[in-house]
């Protein structure tokens, strides 16, 4: 079975226990702060994955950091994944848990990257188009600031990306110039 089909079917069951056991908000801090972690912090990610560490030198680094913050089902989950030797998905597992929270909380997450702090004003627009593509009230809106964009913005929602930047229409600008349109009647 694929990676991200185990994946997906434990953040579901995860995600399905947590809103039984009224504890969502608590795992998806959890699984949040997993992921937080691994993007700081390279070794864990291939502590995850490394097929020499056993489960239970596995389940104490992951103890060790969500023992005193982590609510009671993430920690079961934890040792639940971790004692079937599937604690190199864990990383995949919190992504897609963040997904279908979003799905089931009706969030639309867009990613916005520009070459400037944008102000409120431009974020109440921006936040209006994702509404307008999306069909969804509730947007989460994830700036990134890239300098080589020189200007403009590039808008991601889904699998769309709308981009208004002046490094692409240079691009294209370039490309077109590069094609010979001029034909010799000599």
């Amino acid at each position: 079975m694929s990676e991200f089909r185990v994946s997906s079917r434990y953040a579901k069951s995860l995600l399905e226990l947590s809103i039984e056991k009224n504890a969502l908000e608590g795992v998806l801090a959890d699984m949040k702060q997993l992921d937080a972690i691994a993007n700081v912090n390279r070794e864990l990610g291939l502590c995850l994955k490394s097929p020499i560490i056993t489960f239970d030198k596995k389940l104490k680094v992951l103890k060790a950091l969500f023992e005193t913050t982590g609510n009671a089902i993430t920690l079961a989950f934890f040792d639940i994944v971790a004692r079937k030797n599937r604690a190199d998905l864990l990383l995949d597992i919190s992504r897609e848990f963040q997904k279908q929270y979003n799905l089931h909380m009706g969030i639309q997450v867009a990613d916005l990257t520009t070459t400037f702090p944008i102000t409120e004003e431009l974020r109440a627009k921006f936040i209006a188009t994702v509404k307008e593509i999306s069909g969804l009230e509730k947007v989460e809106l994830n700036e990134k600031i890239n300098a080589d964009l020189i200007g403009g913005f590039v808008l991601k929602v889904n699998d769309r990306q709308l981009d208004e930047s002046l490094s692409s229409k240079l691009r294209a600008l370039r490309l077109e110039f590069s094609q010979n349109h001029y034909e010799s009647k000599i």
